[in-house]
């Protein structure tokens, strides 16, 4: 059967907002055997809502309504997919006196726009959303079924996974077995990639590899069709062993939230081992994404921003006449400040980052020039230089040094 996925948001028609919500949907819904070849984009404006609506209608049977359900003006969506299918709204009491009891909890005043995200479609079921204060809905009506969700991506995915995904299993199970595994590499372009897996995969049947890239990796999702769990589980394993004969240096982990830094923290965790960080162009960003992983505690005690280099001097001890000789932006300024932060905090492992984010050139070095620095307790330190393309944007250079770090990081934990 076939599906419509209808993604309502002025900014992402505008280009304003990357919408990485219809790819999730797309691979969620390709499990079950259901396809989504029409994909439309409208703006916040009822009519436009209530058009693409009444077109999805004639092409498919499941419909996704997603965004717009949030409480202010602009916020048109369930009114107006109400309008498209002549039902009308209903409020739903337990959670908007939750919505009321969240607001007093957090001294935040509360308007009453705010009871638009405890409605949902009347004749339908709502949707509870784990993270975010809007419902869904799902309605059913004469073999169709429309699916109403909200747009930000944490509430999305998490009402995917948890409020809808069981259900579309119960509605459109065919029996048809579709098993999948992803793999998760870095450090390679993608069309080398999978010219290479392809290679290695030729011999077997029943099944497919399909890449998507993602900002600091490239998602490997093989994929295998109408075999007993058994025989699928050992196909994957077959599969697995034969792309990773080939790419075993740049494979980091399994499953769809693998990420890169989560696994250079679970691999320390284990080892109970520490790391720190020294920054400079990168201004925290490295300590903040291993922050960001759960449990980072037993893995982090603290670490060093030094952006210019007289902070480099006081803070970490860097010699004078280092800097003075090779510049702040050199191998021998990161090797000195991963091995006094090192030293400072005590730990098993220190990164550092030192280089030219951009726009402007800094010591002769245009920008996207970035070293890095990893000391390692009791191993030689490493530096690394890295030429980015400043084209991208200043953000862009510091996310890209942050991954390329955690990747020597990685590839240490690995010797």
């Amino acid at each position: 059967m076939d599906a419509e996925i209808i993604s309502v948001g002025t900014e992402l028609v505008l280009g304003q907002v990357t919408n990485t919500n219809i790819p999730l949907l797309a691979r969620t819904l390709s499990t079950l055997d259901i396809k989504a070849p029409h994909q439309v984009t409208v703006m916040d404006d009822q009519e436009q809502i209530v058009t693409a609506i009444d077109n999805a209608r004639q092409r498919a049977s499941l419909i996704f309504v997603c965004g717009g359900l949030g409480p202010t003006t602009d916020d048109v969506t369930l009114k107006s997919t109400a309008a498209a299918l002549g039902t009308g709204l209903k409020t739903d009491d337990q959670h908007w006196e939750w919505i009321k009891g969240t607001f007093k909890a957090r001294r935040i005043e509360m308007l009453p726009e705010n009871i638009q995200q405890a409605r949902y479609l009347a004749g339908g079921t709502p949707l509870a959303n784990p993270v975010g204060l809007a419902l869904g809905s799902w309605y059913e009506q004469d073999g169709l079924v429309v699916v109403v969700l909200p747009g930000p991506p944490a509430e999305f995915r998490a009402m995917l996974e948890e409020s809808v995904q069981p259900r579309l299993v119960e509605k459109y199970g065919t029996g048809r077995r579709i098993a999948s595994r992803t793999l998760n590499f870095w450090g390679r372009p993608e069309s080398q990639l999978m010219d290479e897996i392809e290679a290695a995969t030729e011999q077997f049947q029943d099944m497919t590899v399909t890449s998507y890239v993602q900002p600091s990796q490239i998602q490997v999702r093989i994929n295998v069709y109408d075999l007993p769990t058994a025989q699928a589980n050992d196909l994957l394993d077959q599969v697995t062993a034969a792309i990773l004969a080939v790419e075993r240096p740049y494979f980091f982990g399994v499953g769809d939230k693998c990420t890169l830094v989560a696994e250079v923290v679970e691999q320390l965790r284990a080892r109970r081992q520490t790391i720190t960080g020294a920054e400079s162009l990168t201004g925290g960003l490295f300590q903040s994404t291993i922050c960001s992983v759960p449990g980072a505690s037993n893995v982090f005690n603290g670490g060093f921003v030094t952006y210019a280099a007289g902070a480099k001097e006081k803070l970490l001890g860097i010699e004078p006449e280092v800097i003075a000789k090779h510049g702040v932006v050199s191998s021998q300024t990161a090797a000195q400040m991963a091995e006094k932060s090192r030293e400072l905090l005590d730990a098993d492992f220190a990164l550092s980052f030192t280089g030219v984010a951009g726009p402007d050139d800094l010591e002769g070095h245009p920008a996207g020039t970035v070293w890095l620095g990893l000391a390692h307790r009791g191993q030689p330190t490493k530096t690394k230089e890295l030429h980015l393309a400043a084209y991208l944007g200043r953000q862009a250079v510091r996310n890209l040094s942050v991954q390329y770090g955690l990747q020597m990081v990685f590839q240490a934990l690995q010797g």
